[in-house]
């Protein structure tokens, strides 16, 4: 798995305290503060809010302060250990350092990092570093685990006491092994199905090239092929690597998922700079793609100059595919990554409204791009990450400007408010990226390699109806009023049919400072079909402290009343509102009343 978008650790303190800051200097990392109480790169006013922000985006905990205070606040969102960022909790005076989760995935070495920072012992309670001075599900860097779902078992055994039986030079990490017993333990780069441990040093380089459209079971069949007359176990295979213009060909991608590998591109003049250690160079190729071989030396530009080609090229009908040997694990992978942009959608701002997959990306991004209020509501996720703030209405170049950066090798976050596929930036990226090829508006050829996800947010009419009660409760729909990019005539055709077909209906961009009369037609349409006591809400700054709900009917709507930060929902002909304790409240009926016995 290629961990390099693993986020940095944050520090997180509550109260002024030197220990804080020597932390945040061993670590290298940010200090985030409690407002108020102490001093830090990051200030934050609710700890509970701020810690779980941190954990759902992936980033590592080191809290400087009581244990208790990070069980509380991160508990509710526990789920499966494989999942979870290190979390450690630091004593206030330096006397403690308790790894809380992940030990195996990073905790335990943050925990010693520190420890020494601060001349203690770390308290670290995970049984294979207490009892056998390591980590057996979690090997040093260079190497990888075999079959992890099938070694607890073994695990348990050398836990027990029971020795190991080592096959193959044992490297030093594996010394504090006990010895002399039944539990097979091979250290290499060949298969071993027999072992009941398989640790893999990852000094293998996989080089592919293939043909636009090559069929992936094609390419993976050669690519196993390939390390099963080399005699190298799939996991000791530290990388892939290709030519660039192949970044997004479906058959290379899929490789790499199946190895489970990062992926590693090179233009043609650094695959041609390995001409002298080709054995099959071919003029054909260098004429086709400026380099005179893709899979053999793609392996060697990743395998090093200490490299060795031990299967040149092998050929399938649509691809090709070589394999090098490094002389020791790969740690750095040369080429560049596939670049991807991450089109995020964080809600109305409120952190707790946003999902833990949008948190992620934005962490893991390398650069973030955006409507300047939007940047500034992501808070801790977007500190110290360069941002390229882009004003309203150049909606355009935001997208040309982050599907470029992704173009370049970038893990780039496009932040949207509420959710990024309506009425927000997914639709014009896959709009610049559908222009063809010589469109003067067309992004370049690279960027259009670059790797493309969208995640979901909550939108402003799921939050207003969240907050009214239930008035989405049947068939409703959206509608913009904004005119800049769909004529007026367009707007009132589809209000016209929303009005005749009794939907719920949520009024995007109601107004704005030049924009003042499309309300009022939305209002005297919506008048020919329904009621003028119809309940209709106007929600503002939704997850926001100067957060405005106030309910109006239909015929006492004004545009005055209504700003750019409003969201309108119109009720159809069947919405009611209850009182309730806590005030009115807005729901469509479903019609289960109709089908009840």
């Amino acid at each position: 798995m290629d961990l390099s978008a693993s986020p940095p650790p944050a520090v997180v303190a509550l109260t002024p305290s030197p220990v804080a800051r020597r932390v945040a200097e061993a670590l290298g990392a940010p200090l985030h503060a409690r407002a108020g109480r102490a001093e830090g790169d990051l200030l934050f006013d609710d700890t509970a809010e701020h810690l779980r922000t941190l954990f759902a985006a992936g980033t590592p905990i080191v809290g400087i302060c009581a244990a208790g205070i990070l069980i509380r606040a991160l508990a509710p969102l526990l789920a499966a250990k494989t999942d979870e960022p290190p979390v450690l909790a630091v004593a206030e005076d330096g006397s403690a350092v308790i790894p809380l989760l992940g030990g195996h995935r990073g905790a335990n070495a943050l925990a010693r990092r520190i420890a020494a920072a601060l001349s203690v012992a770390p308290a670290i309670t995970t049984a294979g570093d207490l009892r056998l001075g390591l980590a057996l599900d979690a090997p040093p860097p260079g190497w990888r685990l075999a079959r992890p779902k099938g070694a607890g078992a073994a695990m348990a055994r050398l836990l027990a006491g029971e020795g190991a039986a080592i096959e193959g030079e044992a490297p030093a990490w594996l010394a504090p092994l006990p010895r002399g017993g039944t539990v097979r333990v091979a250290a290499t780069p060949a298969p071993a199905p027999g072992a009941d441990l398989h640790y893999a040093p990852r000094i293998a380089a996989l080089g592919a090239g293939c043909a636009r459209g090559c069929p992936p079971e094609d390419l993976e069949s050669l690519a196993r092929d390939v390390l099963a007359e080399a005699n190298i176990a799939p996991e000791a295979v530290a990388a892939l690597g290709t030519l660039d213009l192949k970044a997004d060909e479906p058959a290379i991608l899929a490789l790499a998922r199946a190895l489970d590998v990062p992926l590693r591109l090179f233009d043609a003049p650094r695959l041609a700079a390995e001409e002298g250690r080709l054995p099959t160079p071919s003029e054909i190729v260098r004429a086709e793609v400026g380099t005179p071989g893709v899979a053999e030396a793609a392996a060697l530009a990743l395998a090093g100059p200490e490299a060795r080609l031990v299967v040149p090229k092998r050929r399938s009908a649509h691809a090709t595919c070589a394999l090098a040997l490094a002389p020791a694990p790969i740690l750095a992978t040369p080429g560049r990554p596939r670049g991807r942009l991450a089109v995020v959608g964080i809600g109305p701002g409120q952190a707790a409204w946003r999902t833990p997959e949008a948190s992620r990306l934005v962490a893991e991004s390398e650069e973030i791009v955006g409507y300047g209020l939007y940047l500034d509501l992501l808070g801790p996720l977007a500190h110290g990450k360069p941002r390229a703030d882009f004003p309203l209405g150049g909606e355009e170049e935001r997208c040309r400007h982050a599907l470029e950066r992704a173009g370049q090798g970038a893990r780039v976050a496009l932040v949207c408010s509420g959710d990024a596929g309506i009425y927000a930036m997914a639709a014009l990226v896959y709009e610049l990226l559908d222009r063809p090829p010589g469109d003067p508006r067309a992004v370049s050829d690279a960027a259009r390699r670059a790797e493309v996800v969208v995640s979901p947010g909550i939108s402003a009419l799921q939050a207003a109806a969240a907050r009214i009660g239930a008035p989405l409760g049947h068939d409703f729909c959206a509608v913009s009023l904004s005119d800049l990019l769909t004529p007026r005539a367009d707007i009132l055709r589809r209000l016209r049919a929303a009005a005749e077909g009794d939907f719920v209906l949520a009024l995007y961009n109601p107004v704005s400072r030049t924009r003042r009369t499309l309300l009022e037609e939305a209002r005297a349409i919506l008048l020919d079909h329904r009621p003028p006591s119809t309940p209709v809400l106007l929600a503002a700054n939704l997850g926001r402290p100067a957060e405005r709900l106030r309910l109006v009917t239909l015929e006492g709507l004004r545009t005055d009343d209504v700003d750019m930060l409003t969201v309108v929902l119109v009720g159809s002909s069947q919405s009611r509102v209850v009182a309730l304790g806590e005030g009115p409240r807005l729901y469509t009926p479903r019609g289960y009343e109709g089908k009840r016995p």
